[in-house]
């Protein structure tokens, strides 16, 4: 039995939401961002909107999402459960050529996020759990520095390795690599999950942390929301993908793990794409202008290639 997600519109949560059921199934530096002031109730001649000097006088708390700009990738990373919000690539079938070997790189600690909110080497041993890509190692062959950049952890995130990060996930990477083969221009976000599952009459959010002691939160999810564009056409595919953190069986479709963008948004609690404007005629479901299979094989036959 493994977990997969299963979407629901509804009343829960306002909306769409996201829950978990049981089925067979067979350099360049860091930016702290700032986020807008809060909206304040204001009142006339007291005081102007979005002065907040009275409550923040001596410092802003946070949330801060740190901004990560690299050669192949940009990244929000998440202080608070030590893995990135998102990793933004864009892929070309140029921009995936190269001869970078993943061999000669190695994981490191990300030196521009302060040493009380980084992800450690230390947290992944031992854990029982693979150190997995958001920004594939693949996917930044173009030379040394982009492919070791892939190596930050802040770029990763616990996974499971069996069955997921070395098997279905290595899969859906070389999907969207394929991708390149039918459209232009790719543009893929991939981030962790943390989703409820029901236990009796309840919802539960319910994660491992790794590192001793824990630091690192393990995602029960993870996702990939694609928007991919030919050049002679004026319109645009969009996908979103959630799989379960678990080990999937090859056997399972992909489009089991398709689901609406907007309802991955709801999950995450972030808005994609949100210069493109979702209607009929501009965007289309991006299965619906591909076969959305994948080919588990690919590896081995590159392997064989060489």
């Amino acid at each position: 039995m493994h977990r997969i997600v299963t979407f629901v519109a509804g009343t829960l949560l306002g909306g769409g939401v996201i829950y978990a059921v049981n089925r067979p199934t067979g350099k360049q530096a860091v930016q702290p961002v700032q986020p807008a002031q809060p909206a304040q109730p204001v009142q006339p001649g007291k005081r102007a909107p979005g002065d907040t000097s009275e409550f923040l006088r001596y410092g802003y708390p946070g949330p801060v999402s740190d901004f990560i700009v690299r050669s192949r990738y940009a990244a929000s990373y998440n202080r608070a459960l030590r893995n990135p919000n998102w990793v933004a690539e864009h892929l070309t079938r140029e921009n995936l050529q190269g001869t970078a070997d993943r061999a000669d790189s190695e994981f490191h600690e990300d030196p521009d996020i302060p040493s009380s909110f980084r992800a450690l080497l230390k947290d992944y041993y031992r854990s029982g759990y693979d150190r997995g890509h958001m920004c594939p190692a693949a996917d930044a062959k173009k030379d040394t520095q982009a492919m070791n950049e892939t190596f930050f952890l802040t770029n990763i995130a616990p996974q499971v390795g069996k069955g997921f990060n070395r098997n279905y996930w290595a899969s859906l990477e070389t999907f969207v690599r394929d991708l390149t083969k039918s459209f232009d221009d790719v543009y893929c976000i991939s981030g962790p999950l943390y989703l409820p599952q029901k236990e009796g009459d309840k919802w539960m959010v319910r994660y491992e942390v790794i590192g001793n002691p824990p630091n690192v939160a393990v995602p029960t999810h993870f996702f990939k929301v694609i928007l991919a564009k030919r050049k002679n056409e004026s319109g645009f595919a969009i996908g979103a993908f959630a799989l379960p953190n678990k080990e999937i069986d090859n056997s399972v479709p992909l489009t089991n793990f398709s689901f609406p963008l907007e309802y991955v948004e709801k999950a995450a609690g972030l808005k994609f794409f949100d210069q493109v404007e979702r209607k009929a005629g501009v965007v289309a479901p991006l299965c619906s202008k591909i076969q959305c299979t994948l080919d588990h094989d690919a590896w081995k036959k590159k392997r064989q290639q060489k």
